[in-house]
């Protein structure tokens, strides 16, 4: 890193800031009393040196346009606020964007590796139009690794991107994604129109044959899902948000947007947590003792960003009996955009896809790192040990890490 470059653009930024810049540029990372090296495609940033601004300063005016890299540094790369986010991205880290369409967001939710196939499923971005459907597409890291063993250090790849050919019409909308359970996509849909939501079972293989396990609590509608997990119980988590109808692919809401438990067996469902305005992304720690669920009620009406309204992750514990959410508290608030999609590393990190690409945080609440690629990423997915693939709407990223994710429990 080049410290008298940083110096001299925090400078010209923040008028009021010298000091701040001085200590920024003068202090890289240190354990003890001995300075670490930075892997690759990596930077680290001081908090002493964004903590005042002063009067004079140039202060953010959107969590979404306009994102935090002191640094100024170029996409993708890996922004260090704590030393321990070293032991998570390992010695020789690597972001690479491996699929790209830049007209059209095929690649907008529910990341799902399937290990058999060594394929990674997601979900398009829904249509504007209740008389289109949206597609699940497929990419192969096969594919992929072959794909980057030929590419030079900084290029880009882009796979192919292959959509399942659905048979049928029980998959409205897909949205959010899990599994594989029992050898299917575990898939929650928006619904379109009239079509309610619903959970799905879709078989990763040809014919991509559907089993809806859900699509009502006792009669009623919901408004539209939008991600899901399978716990250790074996028993389904969803959340339901108001997307579909602001979004004007489905009717006004009827029902509270709330967090569900279904049965997969007896198909018994139940409401676990409410009083948010819109739950999201959901995830759970290896024991299933602890459950995460964001707020993205700062994406509202018009699909804007409204930045007085929640964007905000909350942890629970979860009853041993009843898996009921208790003993609700914040866990973190998002500084770029909303945290939408969420996954736990095998040691208890969270991984949060935000405005700004994946952010990091311990068990604790501390932001130690960000997979920072500029843009929005929407969720991701440990593809095995070591690779997180990340799903940004028109675009898909890799990062290859030392952290692992947690295993399938149900193949």
């Amino acid at each position: 890193m080049n410290f008298l470059n940083n110096l001299l653009e925090v400078v010209l930024n923040k008028p009021g800031a010298l000091f701040s810049a001085l200590l920024y540029a003068t202090s890289p990372p240190t354990q003890g009393n001995t300075s670490l090296a930075l892997p690759p495609q990596s930077v680290f940033v001081d908090t002493r040196a964004y903590a005042v601004y002063g009067e004079n300063g140039t202060f953010r005016q959107s969590s979404e346009a306009e994102l935090f890299n002191p640094t100024s540094s170029e996409p993708p790369f890996f922004q260090i606020f704590d030393t321990s986010f070293l032991d998570i991205i390992g010695k020789k880290p690597l972001i690479r964007e491996i699929a790209s369409n830049d007209t059209f967001n095929f690649a907008f939710e529910g990341p799902i590796y399937n290990e058999k196939t060594n394929e990674v499923f997601f979900t398009s971005s829904p249509n504007i139009s209740v008389n289109l459907n949206n597609q699940i597409g497929k990419i192969s890291l096969t594919d992929v690794e072959k794909a980057l063993l030929v590419a030079s250090k900084d290029s880009v790849i882009n796979v192919p991107v292959t959509a399942l050919d659905i048979p049928d019409n029980t998959v409205q909308m897909a949205n959010g994604g899990t599994g594989p359970y029992k050898g299917s996509l575990v898939i929650v849909t928006v619904g379109r129109g009239p079509r309610p939501p619903s959970v799905v079972l879709v078989n990763p293989e040809s014919p991509h044959n559907t089993t809806v396990l859900l699509d009502n609590f006792f009669g009623r509608q919901f408004n539209s899902l939008d991600d899901v997990k399978v716990h250790p119980s074996g028993k389904f988590f969803f959340t339901d948000t108001i997307y579909g109808s602001i979004g004007h692919i489905r009717p006004d809401p009827l029902i509270p947007s709330q967090v569900y438990r279904l049965d997969p067996d007896t198909r018994e469902v139940r409401v676990v947590a409410d009083g948010f305005e819109t739950p999201n992304g959901i995830a759970f720690t290896e024991d299933g003792k602890t459950a995460y669920v964001s707020d993205t009620g700062a994406l509202g009406e018009g699909l804007r960003l409204y930045p007085t309204r929640p964007s905000t992750i909350y942890v629970f514990d979860v009853d041993k009996k009843t898996h009921m959410f208790k003993n609700r508290r914040v866990f973190a608030y998002i500084d770029a955009g909303i945290p939408d999609g969420l996954q736990v590393d095998k040691k208890g990190n969270l991984y949060v896809g935000c405005g700004d690409g994946v952010q990091v945080w311990n068990d604790q609440g501390t932001l130690l790192g960000k997979i920072f690629v500029g843009r929005t990423v929407v969720n991701m997915v440990f593809a095995g040990d070591g690779r997180l693939v990340m799903v940004a709407n028109s675009k898909v990223y890799i990062a290859k890490i030392a952290a692992k994710g947690l295993p399938v429990l149900f193949p």
